[in-house]
């Protein structure tokens, strides 16, 4: 650590936690882990403690690693970060172990009822720890820039499956006197940040796409979804054309329950996934290409602090794109793009009075890092990688970005030090040249530099005429659509004007039965278009949608549309009362001041 981490308790540069080693059992009654965690400590000549993270936690002991109990204390509670925990280092400075157990409403940590699953027979949970999660359910040095290496054993009905974002060591699990537990070890011997430590527990089962890839699901999803993601192996031989070797082994996806918040998880050796990306034609495979991508860009590279997410985020949208580019051609990485330039600029003009929530490099004293999540990161970040691209050439950009991840492998960097190596290692010291990129005002300024490359998309141009074809009067029937791609739809619903009639909202519908798509992506896109017209027949599916599934990405716009709608204001409420405890507490800790405490619901505590 460089410089102290702002959301995490820990004293790193005092005593570092470098391997954690996690002894559980879950417990579906009572929804709880507990066990013990055993942490491996390297620690200055003048420390006497080393300090965790922890949040909802109950701390039961401490003890050296052979059992003398060592003194420890929790700190005061902080609303964001939780309690610091305090232990006093034994003998041998080496080793602590904490006995803890977890609470029912840790923020990681989902436990869903058997009929909140596909199948509708077993329980299951799943972690995300991502931001500062993962301290509700290990006591750690709970930030990205103390890396750790894990392993675990893990307690579960017989009947259930674990997995973890790590080596399987007994894939069927070993049944334990009685038959009615089994145990599940891993072991992840590269050290990454702490949110990338990831469990799931449930009815799962497996099915290889590639010699070094697969997909985990519940039963009777895994076909499916091994259909939809038939291109991993393709996609990882993409991938290390332009980033270098793989280095982590296997890369499987687990489809996860639809409570699921995000739409990937970028876990080592196992991608969480949404089934919303389950669209029947691999249309949206572009969100496994973005997950792949972070296998060098935040697993292997990490940024420091969350002040620092657009180093993560940034150069993995780029690369997603790069592998899109790669696997489908220039057209379906153009379409990508506008549609990620179109969702910045329209956070942009949301966010016009806030112009701190458009720096990449962006302040986040006293908040929480989720905060971050949003478009910039992302879209603005991978535009500024771009730029670079565009200014010095792919001939010499791609060395550069393939020699970063070798440089960097297995570290966390702040903008600082990732300067540092961009100056020597592609810029060559050469001043001019950067300030020509404006580097400056890209990181530490709002908006988007006008050195950004011009996004354009002949597909799209195509796309854009038929939308102004069809908003003159032309007939649905009469717009050639046979051969259009979901990014295709995308464009051309939101490219249709605000005058758009109720009428014509029914002729597209039943021209194109949109009202009716499996396609999450082309079905959100929709309903942002019935919302604000109070087009009727699309209300049950918007209900269905809400209530289906818990995607932060659909949820949030869809309730903020329908509270600004002068309809939809007490549906909103109606519908989220009824669909809150299927969210995960990522989704509701964002959806409860957006429209929680009007729908008479209490504000996270996660």
């Amino acid at each position: 650590m460089t410089r102290h981490d702002q959301h995490s308790f820990s004293e790193p540069a005092d005593a570092r936690v470098t391997h954690v080693a996690i002894d559980l059992t879950a417990d579906f009654e009572a929804h709880v882990f507990s066990g013990t965690a055993t942490l491996t400590v390297e620690a200055i000549p003048s420390a006497k403690d080393v300090v965790l993270d922890t949040k909802t936690l109950t701390i039961e002991g401490a003890t050296d690693q052979a059992g003398e109990p060592l003194a420890f204390h929790l700190a005061a509670a902080d609303p964001i970060l939780g309690r610091a925990l305090h232990v006093a280092l034994p003998a041998d400075r080496r080793t602590v172990v904490v006995k803890y157990r977890t609470s029912p409403g840790a923020g990681a940590l989902q436990w869903l009822r058997p009929s909140q699953t596909a199948g509708g027979k077993h329980p299951y949970v799943f972690s995300q720890g991502e931001a500062i999660l993962t301290r509700t359910w290990i006591p750690t040095q709970d930030s990205p820039g103390v890396r750790q290496t894990y392993d675990a054993r893990i307690v579960v009905p017989a009947a259930l499956h674990a997995v973890m974002s790590a080596e399987q060591l007994t894939p069927q699990g070993e049944l334990l006197p009685g038959g009615r537990q089994r145990a599940f070890r891993f072991r992840l011997d590269k050290p990454v940040a702490p949110y990338l430590i990831a469990i799931a527990i449930g009815d799962i089962a497996f099915k290889a796409v590639g010699p070094r890839s697969g997909v985990y699901a519940e039963p009777s999803v895994v076909d499916k979804a091994a259909w939809e993601f038939a291109d991993l192996e393709k996609m990882i031989e993409a991938a290390e054309s332009i980033g270098g070797p793989y280095d982590w082994g296997r890369y499987d996806v687990l489809v996860m329950p639809p409570s699921f918040p995000f739409g990937g998880m970028e876990n080592p050796r196992l991608t969480f996934a949404t089934p919303t990306v389950l669209a029947g034609d691999r249309s949206l495979t572009s969100l496994v290409a973005h997950e792949l991508a972070h296998s060098w860009s935040g697993n292997l590279v990490t940024n420091a602090t969350w002040s620092d997410f657009w180093l993560n985020e940034g150069f993995t949208t780029y690369f997603e794109n790069r592998i899109m580019e790669a696997l489908y051609g220039a057209d379906r990485a153009e379409m990508l793009q506008a549609l990620g330039r179109q969702d910045l600029l329209g956070f942009f003009e949301e966010s016009k009075d806030k112009p701190g929530e458009q720096v990449l490099h962006i302040d986040l004293t006293g908040r929480d890092p989720d905060a971050a999540a949003t478009t910039v990161p992302y879209e603005k970040g991978a535009a500024f990688v771009r730029m670079v691209e565009h200014d010095v050439g792919r001939p010499r950009f791609d060395p550069w970005l393939r020699g970063y991840f070798q440089r960097h492998a297995y570290t966390s960097l702040t903008t600082d030090q990732f300067l540092a190596d961009f100056r020597q290692y592609l810029l060559q010291d050469d001043a001019g040249l950067e300030a020509r990129m404006r580097v400056e005002e890209w990181l530490e300024k709002p908006g988007l530099p006008s050195n950004a490359v011009a996004t354009r998309s002949a597909a799209f141009d195509r796309v854009d005429e038929a939308a102004r074809r069809f908003a003159g009067g032309a007939a649905p029937g009469t717009v050639e659509t046979s051969d259009w791609t979901t990014q295709e739809w995308q464009r051309f619903l939101s490219s249709l004007p605000a005058s758009l009639t109720t009428a014509q909202m029914a002729a597209l519908d039943a021209a194109f039965r949109f009202t009716a798509s499996g396609n999450s992506e082309i079905l959100f896109t929709w309903l942002r278009l019935a919302i604000p017209r109070h087009y009727e027949p699309a209300v049950p599916a918007l209900e269905r949608f809400l209530t289906s599934q818990g995607r932060r990405k659909f949820l949030t716009p869809l309730y903020k549309d329908l509270l600004a709608s002068g309809w939809g204001k007490e549906e909103a409420k109606r519908i989220y009362l009824k669909a809150r405890p299927l969210y995960h507490s990522v989704a509701t800790g964002t959806l409860d001041p957006i429209v929680g405490a009007g729908a008479g619901g209490s504000a996270s505590s996660q």
